[in-house]
């Protein structure tokens, strides 16, 4: 048995998830790449690289790690290339998408050899959460006057919009897509591609997923141009939990357990945007908070039913733990890091990764 905590990756979980993504690249043209920012456990990358179409990135470790881990095409996104990193950074992509004309115009000569887009911020979008709303006031996230990108037009070749967030309803989609193409679409007749970004769940059971392809096909033939999708979320999304042990229980008011792992830690935006994790199964008489073992007062992961008394030694399972759960996983409180282990699609389980005092050490000096 492999010692708590740590991330369980389900092949035939994500087997699912991938097939409805070369579903949607069949009937609608749309290539999808995999977001790295949500996602970038490259053990599980030979199966993910069957049905998908490459990587996108935010970073130049990003991009370094798509090159060179997964198959397909390469694109490199960032806020802000540095002059030191930018030689790197186009050496290992494919396509180049600058978030602004100043980043654009900085690195214009150096990128001339390359595939190059241009960030586009309509100024909507679906977030609930103001962190996360890039059509936030005063965002930073692309240019948003189609003035000055018609300045350009003749130097890049796509467009990226990313203002997807969460976003579950088809209808929501198309709204926002028919604003993009009143506002843009004489800039999109002029350019080969386009990227709709991430943060759409069209792997959702109840998805309409033939609308979805049918919408995608339709924006596609009307300017001409080579559709995008960057699911990150929609790619994993209830292929992984979160293996943990109760380690202590507690009464204060109500029934507390202890495990031997961290929100902050381990499950960052749990912490960030205020949410519970999910259990499973959570139903019974017996309701306990379940607390999290570093200093940090509010380190809670919920609460959640059970069908008996929870005792030291029990094993607790939280779902849907794999989009910004372990590229954000971090050594605070010097909490043990969970290993990550894969359930490969015979069943058979693989430990592929743990985490040591030795790695904690290096993390710092």
């Amino acid at each position: 048995m492999i010692k708590t905590p740590y991330y369980l990756i389900d092949k035939a979980a994500l087997l699912k998830n991938l097939e409805k993504i070369a579903y949607v690249r069949q009937q609608s043209g749309a290539k999808s790449l995999l977001a790295l920012k949500c996602f970038a456990t490259w053990s599980v990358f030979d199966l993910m690289q069957e049905y998908m179409d490459g990587t996108t990135s935010s970073s130049l470790y990003e991009v370094k790690l798509g090159k060179t881990k997964f198959q397909g095409e390469t694109h490199a996104y960032s806020v802000a290339y540095s002059d030191d990193e930018i030689s790197e950074v186009l050496a290992h992509s494919d396509k180049i998408i600058f978030n602004s004309i100043g980043q654009f115009t900085r690195f214009k000569e150096a990128s001339q050899d390359k595939t190059r887009g241009l960030r586009v911020n309509p100024q909507v979008s679906t977030s609930e959460f103001l962190i996360a709303d890039p059509a936030r006031p005063f965002s930073r996230l692309g240019e948003w006057d189609p003035e000055k990108i018609a300045t350009v037009i003749n130097d890049i070749s796509g467009f990226m919009f990313h203002n997807n967030c969460e976003n579950n309803s088809f209808d929501r989609f198309d709204e926002m897509l028919t604003l993009i193409e009143e506002r843009f679409g004489h800039l999109i007749q002029q350019v080969q591609w386009v990227s709709l970004g991430g943060g759409i769940h069209f792997t959702g059971d109840d998805y309409p997923i033939d609308k979805f392809c049918q919408r995608l096909k339709e924006f596609s033939e009307k300017y001409g141009i080579q559709v995008y999708l960057e699911p990150g979320e929609a790619s994993i999304t209830k292929s992984t939990t979160l293996e943990v042990t109760v380690l202590d229980t507690l009464f204060n008011g109500k029934n507390l357990a202890v495990v031997d792992s961290s929100i902050e830690a381990h499950m960052l935006d749990l912490l960030i945007y205020r949410e519970n994790a999910k259990m499973a199964p959570c139903d019974g008489e017996h309701e306990y908070m379940i607390c999290g073992k570093s200093c940090l007062a509010g380190d809670i992961f919920g609460e959640f039913k059970f069908d008996k008394a929870l005792q030291v030694g029990d094993r607790l399972s939280f779902q849907d733990a794999a989009g910004y759960t372990m590229v954000k996983k971090n050594w605070f409180n010097g909490v043990k890091m969970p290993s990550i282990a894969i359930r490969q699609l015979d069943g058979s389980i693989e430990l592929v990764r743990e985490f040591g005092y030795n790695d904690f050490e290096q993390n710092l000096s």
